[in-house]
């Protein structure tokens, strides 16, 4: 079944519903946004574009946003929804690998793609909202199956090398369906408000709320501001968003501030990175029983395990800070299992296999076999479960740095610096930090100057990804195998 269906049916029994709005500013109700899918959907069939077609999205947050959406799903294309704040290089990769027909942008992106894409047309998309969506909206949505693609999630791999995770509409169904029975029963009367990027999983979240026809919001900020989170909150009532730990203890510091008791929030879903038991214990504190913890990852999107608001909540039962810092049970469509685990608690690579695991890698056979082994996703991250079946994260392999929700591969960092002739080696870590969790720092061989490795950076990758601090070293620690030792390098942190 394609996806789209969920919003041609919520229209069809509630047209006048409110849908969308920017800020506390009402869009379009539920008649409007599905004419409004169905205008885009008209717009790309004149334009050529078939099912399974590739339509890459590289904007910021903005009702638009879930127009182009659904209206991609409505001709059957694929979405190719690509992180805002990446450089124009990197998109231009995933542009390029994904083989997207069409890249909807604006601004000084719409530029810059254009001198770094050749196999893709760049679409303006308030030039397309303001003058071209003239055609009458279709609304004959594409057959699609479970099997066919409706995702293509670009996340980075050990290689520094973006991987195309194929999410198909089967998985998205079975996120969204387990999503109300393992983590939230969503109703017509709730708001979804998008403060992380609609490109990653709270554009995920977009599912489950256009089937129940509830709200959708859009920050004016278009992204994460505390005071804005808040106002809008008690403005629009009974609120879900989506976080990242570091965004929750954010809300949290601003909240007792300003004296506030989060009054509208109904859930906050947290994920994306290493939660505290300190910081989530002060969040309930402050804001109730609002919290539910889920753990999952692009290849597994939203959908390995859940910890419910009030396991969240719980500070009287044996055992609960234990639970507080598991990140829960295996969601109902999936199975999950720890490698090599003789006993209920020894540690060994996180296993998942069902219905919400992805079929593999978008045109990287050899990256597909790696990761999925007889039906069952190698996460890369180690953990135990307990012998209620709780999963606690213990590592992350791979050496991956989480800053501010956000995922930072050392190894694509270390290559840009590398390319700097006064660099003979590199080696980056993540270091703790008391607002984003993790910043990037790296370690140089060399006698190249901070300013220019920063414009290096700059001009390479995306700003999040750039060193907040370089270390000269005269040598990298090295094991026997010349493998650089990144444990020792974390203990001069």
């Amino acid at each position: 079944m394609n996806l789209a269906n969920w919003l041609i049916s919520a229209a069809a029994q509630n047209p006048a519903r409110p849908a969308l709005f920017e800020g506390e500013q009402r869009i379009a109700d539920y008649g409007a946004f599905a004419a409004e899918a169905g205008r885009v959907a008209a717009w790309l069939r004149g334009q050529g574009v078939a099912p399974g077609d590739r339509m890459a999205i590289f904007l910021e947050n903005q009702p638009a946003y879930l127009s182009l959406l659904y209206g991609i799903w409505v001709a059957g294309a694929v979405a190719v929804p690509i992180n805002a704040k990446l450089h124009a290089r990197e998109a231009a990769y995933i542009i390029d690998h994904s083989e997207a027909r069409l890249v909807f942008t604006s601004g000084k992106r719409a530029a810059d793609l254009a001198e770094l894409c050749a196999g893709a047309a760049c679409v303006d998309v308030d030039r397309l909202f303001g003058q071209e969506l003239t055609a009458d909206a279709t609304l004959q949505v594409e057959a699609r199956g479970p099997d066919d693609l409706a995702w293509l999630f670009y996340t980075s791999g050990t290689t520094g090398q973006p991987k195309g995770v194929m999410i198909t509409h089967g998985m998205l169904i079975s996120m969204a369906l387990c999503y109300g029975t393992d983590v939230d029963r969503v109703r017509p009367e709730d708001a979804a408000l998008y403060a992380a990027p609609l490109s990653h999983g709270a554009g995920l979240y977009n599912l489950m709320h256009v089937r129940a026809g509830a709200r959708h919001v859009i920050p004016v900020s278009g992204g994460f501001d505390p005071g804005e989170i808040l106002s809008l909150a008690a403005h629009h009532g009974s609120v879900h968003m989506f976080a990242a730990p570091t965004m929750v203890r954010r809300l949290t510091d601003h909240a007792k501030a300003t004296g506030q008791d989060g009054t509208g929030l109904r859930t906050v879903v947290y994920a994306g990175g290493p939660m505290y038991n300190a910081d989530i214990i002060d969040a309930v504190a402050q804001f109730g029983p609002v919290f539910v913890q889920i753990y999952g990852q692009g290849e597994c999107p939203m959908g390995i395990t859940a910890l419910s608001r009030a396991e969240v909540a719980d500070r009287d039962s044996p055992g609960w800070d234990l639970r507080l810092a598991s990140v829960g049970r295996a969601q109902s469509a999936v199975e999950v299992r720890i490698a090599d685990a003789v006993t209920a608690g020894d540690a060994g690579e996180i296993m998942v296999r069902g219905a919400t695991v992805m079929p593999g890698y978008w045109r990287a056979p050899e990256a597909t076999k790696k990761t999925l082994k007889d039906g069952w996703l190698m996460t890369g991250d180690v953990g135990t479960m307990d012998a209620a079946g709780y999963v606690t994260l213990k590592d992350r392999s791979k050496d991956m740095i989480i800053t501010g929700g956000s995922n930072v591969y050392p190894r694509e960092v270390e290559e840009v610096l590398l390319t700097h002739p006064g660099v003979a080696e590199a080696s980056v870590v993540g270091r703790a930090h008391p607002d984003w969790g993790e910043e990037v720092v790296a370690f140089i061989v060399g006698d190249a100057e901070e300013s220019a490795l920063d414009q290096l950076c700059l001009d390479r990758i995306a700003r999040f990804k750039r060193p907040k601090a370089y270390i000269r070293v005269d040598a990298l620690p090295k094991n026997n195998y010349g493998k650089v030792l990144k444990t020792e390098l974390r203990k001069l942190l």
